[in-house]
Parts: C-alpha cells; structure tokens; sequence
C-alpha cells in the first residue's frame, strides 16, 4: 500500500517533483530510488509565518507497488429522449446539474434559460463593457452557465454538510477542469476555461435526450389545484410537466414578482451588501506574504478578513487575486459590480467584495413591498448608484482612505473595470448607518491588515449581489415549496445555495427527490 503522509515544506519543493522526492525520502529514510510515485491528495499555503510554506497530503507509492493514474470518467447515461420530462427553469450551476442527475436517473431535462448561449453571451457582455448597454436577458447573471461563467468560476464552499463535494469536482474533471481543482484548498477553474466546461456538459445532457432551450424567458407558471402544470414562455408557448426545478438564480427578481402577483409563498431573506475594493496584487502580495516581491513559486496572495462593527459582521466576499471588476447589472438603469480571475490570476490588480450583514429591519422603510422589500432595498441602492455615475454603466468610485474621511477623492487612477469610474463621495450610494459602518469597518481592516487601508485602493459601489433577498420555502424532506406539488424551489435564487458548488449540490439533490417521488430506483 502507498504510505500518506503529512508534511509541510517550502514553495521551491512543492513546486519541483524531484525536490520533493529528495525532500520525501530524508523524512521517511529511504533512498530516493525506492520512491517510485508521489502522489498529492491535497494542497494550502500556510502564509501565517514569515517563512512560507505549502501544507501537503501525499500518497508515496515505492518500486514495488502498482500506481495507476486513473482517469475521472462520466457515469453511464442513457438514452432519455422519451422518457418522463422534468422542466428546469435555469441553466446556472443549479439547472445544468439538476440535468445531468436527471439523465442519470433515466428522466429527460428540458432547461428553459431565459438568456444566450456561451458564445452569444460574450457579444452581450462587451455591448455592456464597451457601449454601456444591457441586455437584460443576457449579461454577467443570465445565459448559459450562470453567473459563475463568467464571473469566475470559483469552486471553494465552506457548505460540507450540504452534500457529496467531490463528486462535483469529479464531473468538473471528466468534463476538462484540470485535476488540480481535486487537490487545492481554494479550487478554482477560470473565466477563460469554464465556459467550455459549461458547453460541454449542455452538449452531453443534448446527446442523451435531454433539451436545452436558449433565449426563452419564463413567464408564467401553471399552477392547478396547489400542483404545477407547466410553464408559458414569453412568446406564448407553453410546455407542460407535473415536476418543475426552479434554478433562476440570485437576480431574476421578474420570476421572484411573478411568485409574488400569484401569491405563491416567498419570504424576505437577508444578504450582504458594500463595495467592491481593488488593490495592486503587488501590495496584497506584500501584505499576506510578508515580502518585497512574491516570486515565482507561490500564487498570487488571496485575502480574507471579517470583523464586527456596531453589531454587524462585515467581511470580504467573492476575493479575486489577479483579477478584474465586471459590471454585472441585469437593467439598462443600475449599476452593478462583480469580480473574476483568469485561471492564471496574472491581471496586476486584486480586487473582493466588502460587505456588511443586513438585517430584515433594514427593509422596514420598503416594508409595503412585503416579501420584496429586501429586493427594493437592494433595487434602490443600485439605481442611485446609476444615476450618480450619470446613467451609465460607469461605477462611483472613491480612494480608500479618502471614503473614511468622508472626502470626494480629486482624482481616480484607470481601474480593472472597464466601462469607468465617476468619483463620489460613496456615502451618497448607501443609507447612512451602512456608510458608517463601511468607514469604521476599514478603519478596523487597515488595523488587521497592516498597509490594507490605503489610497491606492479604489472602492466601487455597490457589490449588491452575494445571495438572493428572497427565500422560497420548501419542505426540509421533499423539497417541495411548502404551498405547490411538484415545485421545486433550488440553488442560489431560492436562498438554498451561496456558489457554483453548493448550487450544483442542490440541483442533484432535487433531481434525486423528484425520483424518489417516482419511486424510481436510486442507482
């Protein structure tokens, strides 16, 4: 048997195959011939001490032992072109792994997005990038993939407990994700390789039956007697099944006021809500590594940090180490950000989301809104913020040091995000008690991250979209909605999920219901 093993050591040896098997065979006494295969189970950067080191768990297979590097592969599906259909409203991280479940069981999926493919996407985004013009059908949120596609595409979850993590990352692999992602602390794929990933499991989830229709907005849905009939498009079509997945995402707020208009339950949900900070990677990489220059054996220096201020948890969200700011509104009237890394995180900046905890009392001045009231909170904020950048896609944007002085910064050097930057004094975006507690909470973030509070650091506002404002209730056994059979509520819109993996989780799971409620054999 392979002995695993435990140990930490420098990035040159982490980063050099024979270095480590040098290193390897000092800590267990063998000689270095003796060492056949090193293979690594997983791997984190400890930067918590001046001399930095890699943490590794090894697998060291010797002479006389069988290393076999197997290949990750698909399960078995089947042809389910006639088999019962199952309507998934969505083809994000929930949808597209609701699918592949499903022709897995033997049901056949018809995915319903309401926006473009992966390669009609991209005309959409630069139409935003460059022309300031949205499509509000097909932008950073909506299309084929979700909004991981291409915001990102990190896989890291701290939601152990919500289901079978690896076997996500299993199927990312058989799909083209390098191995790697297997293996890090913090897996990440890419803006620039997740979408072929995202087209490959759509062309797979087509080959056997299933159908994946694009450019198709759900209207409404068909409700009879407190059970599902189906759904009607926007040009009037309607398509019929008694079993409906409902995989929106965070921002379709016309599918959370259609649920709404049919009073079908849906309840108010806190999320976060701040900024957007960016910093040069070179200065996160002096702060975290404790170094002039990063060298070429550790990655670029990502960063958490959380803190309490007047009673609210304000942290760092969605952080991006080499990476970009995106505008990421979903209407021609608001202005939202988002950030992303390449699979190289080679971009000179570093940019993540500072956002605070909301509370439901917050919506109170929205509270004729009812269930929606966090929505218009959320809606009123990015609305201000277009309106302040002159109604573009322009972002008010403000020095670091200069917000927690309550000072209009003179002069914004060219940022990551494209469209560009309007100074103002960002207390104008926020309800005051949220711009207090920005100001003190990077008071505190400068205090814990000596050289953080900076005005070489530029904030963007608003980072509005960590989670969904709104919950739809389900049954905690069926998945169910608590008020309509064969409904059911799945991923990040419907506040089941925070990320491309514990989103891909919940689509399996409910994909598995449904086939329990058929009394079709689990494998």
């Amino acid at each position: 048997m392979p002995k695993e093993l435990l140990l930490q050591v420098t990035p040159e040896i982490a980063s050099n195959e024979n270095l480590l098997k040098h290193h390897l065979s000092k800590q267990i006494n063998v000689s270095v011939n003796e060492i056949k295969h090193i293979s690594i189970l997983k791997r984190s950067i400890d930067a918590r001490q001046k001399a930095i080191k890699f943490n590794l768990k090894v697998n060291i297979y010797f002479q006389d032992e069988v290393f076999i590097d197997q290949k990750i592969e698909l399960p078995e599906y089947n042809d389910v072109s006639k088999s019962q259909e199952v309507i998934v409203i969505g083809a994000g991280p929930s949808g597209l792994f609701a699918g592949l479940q499903l022709i897995e069981l033997g049901l056949k999926p018809i995915i319903v997005e309401r926006g473009k493919d992966i390669r009609g996407r991209r005309r959409d985004l630069k139409a935003i990038n460059v022309d300031h013009i949205v499509n509000e059908d097909s932008n950073y949120c909506f299309g084929e993939g979700g909004a991981g596609t291409y915001s990102d595409g990190k896989l890291y979850t701290r939601s152990k407990k919500r289901g079978d993590i690896d076997r996500i990352l299993q199927l990312l692999v058989a799909f083209g994700a390098t191995p790697d992602i297997m293996v890090e602390a913090h897996p990440h794929i890419g803006t620039n390789k997740l979408p072929q990933i995202i087209q490959d499991i759509r062309e797979k989830i087509i080959e056997f039956g299933g159908q994946v229709l694009f450019e198709t907005r759900v209207t409404d849905i068909l409700v009879k007697n407190n059970e599902v009939e189906g759904i009607e498009t926007q040009n009037g079509e309607r398509i019929l099944a008694n079993k409906i997945i409902l995989a929106t995402g965070h921002s379709a707020r016309d599918i959370f006021e259609l649920l709404d208009r049919k009073k079908i339950l849906i309840e108010a949900k806190p999320f976060a809500l701040g900024v957007r900070a960016e910093h040069p990677q070179s200065l996160i990489d002096q702060i975290q590594y404790s170094c002039d220059y990063r060298g070429e054996h550790l990655p670029p220096a990502p960063y958490s940090i959380v803190k309490q201020v007047n009673g609210r948890g304000m942290y760092s969200f969605c952080m991006c180490p080499g990476g970009v700011i995106a505008p990421c509104a979903t209407a021609q009237n608001e202005v939202v950000t988002n950030g992303w890394s390449p699979s190289k995180r080679d971009q000179a900046t570093a940019n993540s989301g500072i956002v605070i905890e909301l509370k439901l009392e917050d919506f109170e001045p929205y509270k004729k809104f009812g269930a929606l009231a966090g929505l218009e909170f959320q809606k009123q904020i990015e609305q201000k913020a277009w309106n302040l950048a002159g109604k573009t896609q322009k972002v008010p944007a403000q020095r670091m040091v200069d917000f927690t002085q309550n000072k209009v910064s003179s002069s914004i050097p060219k940022t990551s995000y494209v469209p560009g930057t309007t100074s103002v004094e960002m207390g104008q975006v926020f309800p005051g008690f949220l711009s207090q507690i920005l100001r003190e909470g990077f008071t505190e973030f400068g205090k814990a991250m000596k050289g953080y509070l900076t005005n070489e650091a530029i904030l963007h506002a608003p980072e509005s979209r960590t989670s969904s404002p709104v919950r739809i209730p389900r049954d905690n056994d069926t998945l169910e909605h608590l008020q309509i059979k064969g409904l059911y509520p799945c991923g990040e819109g419907a506040g089941y999920a925070g990320g491309i993996i514990s989103a891909a989780i919940d689509g399996e799971k409910c994909a598995l219901k449904i086939a329990e409620s058929l009394k079709i054999n689990l494998f």
